[in-house]
């Protein structure tokens, strides 16, 4: 049982400490005055659980931590845990077991990496985990009364979830996953499952019929390829002794090419041998004569050119005379005699020097320009005798440069150059045609004409007899065959192929058949244990359901016994897919419509009460009622109390029960029995709790 509870700023609880005795302990309050939180107090301190949203949420607000405390006594123990929380949402918890006036700590923390939990020391002790608990000591606002007011199908499916085989349904698709991966497991490791034997097995004779087909298709296959092998290899000698030939005549067209080539290249050299000689002749016929006549035009130039410089300095020593002539003119001129006496010293003079004499002065001027204008004249003709002389010597020199270049020094020479080419043009007439039909004629022109010539008689002996289009046939003959046999090759190795696959499939498919058939096997005792032990409707379930019926039935039947109703005994049987409720007095059975508010609640209560027992609640030996007048007429609140007000027989009862009842119907407890009353009340410093009584 509980013996107490301590709050510290936790939810709407700044300081609030409960103690509480074996019985029946109400809490009565309005609605958000804290008496709930009373019930996460318990869970969070025992387990580290509650109904709120996070653990946060657990710490009043403007505090930064909490904490809720529960001490407890199971088996003439007393035990302490204690949980604490702040506001960054660290925790610390400890359990404890109270020895006298000492404290003997269990476990501290939940370091499960290090092998300690105090939620799992709480659970050894209590026996019972935080899922567990809820079932069987706490009962939500609506539960009680949904036992009795639900369809009998509903109250089945109640019942499954109070006592766990709801929980088979867990384990039944638990077994379909278990299933379902299973021959997934199978699927990855052979490609099939236990569902394909039937498909397998189908494939299995395809491939089988598909082999047998197969067999002669080669065999005949095989026969024919014998066949084209030995008639290629026929065909393949003969084109080995004939393919040389084929070689020979290649180099037979080559070497009658080479000698046409090699005489129309003779023949271009003769005749540009030919043609440069005639361009030898034609530039240097002509050059001798002139040639000959250099030194004497030579000497000519050089006389020529003396007679013109001299022409020249006597035009110049005449000019000269002119020009001092002139001067002695315009002197003579001056000087006249006037009466017989000279015009400078007045002396008398008969007759002037004829140097002084203005006429003969003149006609000295007159016989000057005479004699230059013909030594002009003569100069001229020098001149152009020195240009005639000029040009006949560049052709005599451009002659001599002609006959330097071809290396021509005598007439004689160049007759020779004439009488060979005369000769060669002779040559040229004889050479005939240039085709194959003159290769013999061409062998004439040399001995390397000749030596091509020997190859070609050579090359005509060796290929003689040998047809090129017979060997052309011979070819396609045996490409054709080989196209054939590579068709055949094809087919067979397509059916070597098809059969290796078959038969390698036949293995696959035998050995998943056989695997398979052992994997069925145990899927179908898988599928046997679904059904038969996890199925809610299986033997099992059903057995498991009887017997937990059968439980509850003799457990809530002590429990009314105690509670003192006209009831004696409550019968839950369980038929088809229903269960009902079956209510017994000492002398007739009693129909649930027909009972009083107050049996009803008492049918409830007892029902719970043995479902509890049921579940292992005896170690706590707690039930919390959680709002149980939600939905109540005032008549059935009433008996509601009524009942509450009995409980105290049963915690003076061989197996105590403490009960605490949360409600915010306060009046209906006033003239009550029941003992101890906790009024909660909200303030703006959070939930204050006072005993009534």
């Amino acid at each position: 049982m509980i013996i107490s509870i301590e709050l510290g700023d936790f939810l709407a609880h700044s300081e609030t400490k409960l103690d509480f005795d074996n019985g029946v302990t109400v809490f009565v309050g309005h609605n958000g005055a804290g008496k709930s939180s009373i019930i996460d107090a318990i869970t969070f301190a025992l387990f580290g659980q509650h109904t709120r949203k996070s653990n946060k949420g657990l710490i009043k607000r403007g505090t930064t931590q909490g904490f809720a405390k529960v001490n407890f006594s199971i088996n003439g123990k007393n035990y302490e845990a204690v949980r604490k929380i702040d506001s960054k949402g660290t925790l610390s918890a400890k359990f404890s077991e109270i020895i006298g006036n000492d404290i003997l700590e269990i476990a501290a923390g939940e370091r499960k990496q290090f092998g300690e939990s105090m939620t799992h020391e709480v659970e050894k002790i209590i026996g019972l985990d935080f899922e567990k608990l809820k079932v069987a000591s706490i009962v939500q606002q609506g539960e009680l009364n949904s036992i009795i007011n639900a369809k009998p199908k509903e109250f089945k499916e109640l019942l499954n979830a109070i006592i766990g085989i709801d929980k088979l349904d867990v384990a039944s698709e638990s077994m379909k996953t278990v299933n379902k991966e299973f021959r997934e497991s199978i699927r990855d490791k052979i490609g099939y499952d236990d569902t394909h034997i039937d498909i397998l097995s189908k494939d299995l004779e395809k491939h089988i019929k598909e082999i047998e087909e197969s067999t002669p298709q080669k065999n005949q296959l095989e026969t024919k390829q014998k066949e084209l092998k030995n008639k290629m290899e026929e065909l393949r000698k003969k084109i080995e002794d004939e393919s040389p030939k084929i070689d020979k005549i290649n180099q037979l067209d080559l070497r009658k090419k080479e000698l046409i080539e090699y005489a129309k290249d003779a023949i271009h050299e003769i005749q540009q041998e030919i043609n440069k000689n005639e361009r030898k002749i034609h530039d240097c016929e002509g050059c001798f004569e002139p040639a000959s006549l250099k030194k004497d035009f030579e000497s000519k130039i050089q006389k020529v050119e003396q007679a013109v410089d001299e022409t020249l300095n006597k035009i110049q020593d005449m000019k000269s005379k002119t020009a001092s002539l002139k001067e002695k003119q315009l002197l003579a001129s001056k000087l006249q005699l006037k009466d017989n006496k000279c015009p400078v010293c007045d002396s008398s003079v008969e007759k002037l020097n004829p140097l002084f004499q203005e006429e003969h002065i003149k006609q000295e001027l007159v016989s000057l320009q005479e004699q230059i204008i013909l030594k002009e004249k003569e100069f001229q003709m020098y001149n152009q005798k020195k240009k005639e002389f000029s040009e006949k010597l560049q052709t005599a020199r451009d002659a001599e440069a002609t006959l330097r270049a071809y290396s021509i020094n005598s007439k004689e020479e160049l007759d020779k150059i004439q009488e060979d080419i005369k000769i060669k043009k002779q040559n040229i007439k004889k050479i005939p045609e240039t085709n194959s039909a003159n290769l013999l004629e061409m062998s004439q022109l040399d001995s390397h004409a000749k030596m091509i010539f020997e190859n070609i008689l050579k090359l005509e002996i060796e290929t003689k007899g040998f047809d090129e289009q017979e060997f052309s046939s011979l070819k396609k003959s045996v490409n054709e065959k080989q196209t054939k046999l590579s068709s055949i090759d094809q087919q067979i190795g397509a059916i070597l192929e098809k059969i290796s696959k078959g038969n390698e499939q036949v293995k696959i498919i035998e050995n998943a058949i056989s695997e398979l058939s052992i994997v069925k096997d145990y899927v179908m005792n898988l599928d046997e244990i679904q059904n038969n032990v996890f199925s809610r409707d299986g033997p099992v379930a059903t057995s498991l359901r009887s017997w937990a019926l059968n439980a509850i039935s003799a457990k809530a039947s002590e429990y009314l016994a105690l509670l003192n109703t006209k009831i004696q005994r409550i019968h839950l049987a369980e038929k088809a897919r229903d269960i009902s409720i079956i209510c017994n007095s000492k002398t007739e059975e009693l129909d649930l419509e027909s009972l009083s508010g107050g049996e009803k609640v008492s049918v409830a209560l007892a029902l719970r009460l043995g479902m509890a027992s049921l579940l292992g609640a005896s170690n706590l030996n707690l039930m919390i009622l959680d709002e149980p007048t939600t939905h109540l007429d005032a008549e059935r609140k009433k008996s509601l109390v009524d009942v509450l007000s009995q409980l105290s027989n049963i915690s003076n009862s061989e197996t105590p029960m403490q009960f605490i009842i949360i409600t915010h119907d306060s009046e209906i407890f006033e003239d009550s029995s029941v003992e101890q009353i906790y009024k909660f009340e909200s303030s703006e410093q959070g939930s204050s709790v006072t005993l009534l009584n």
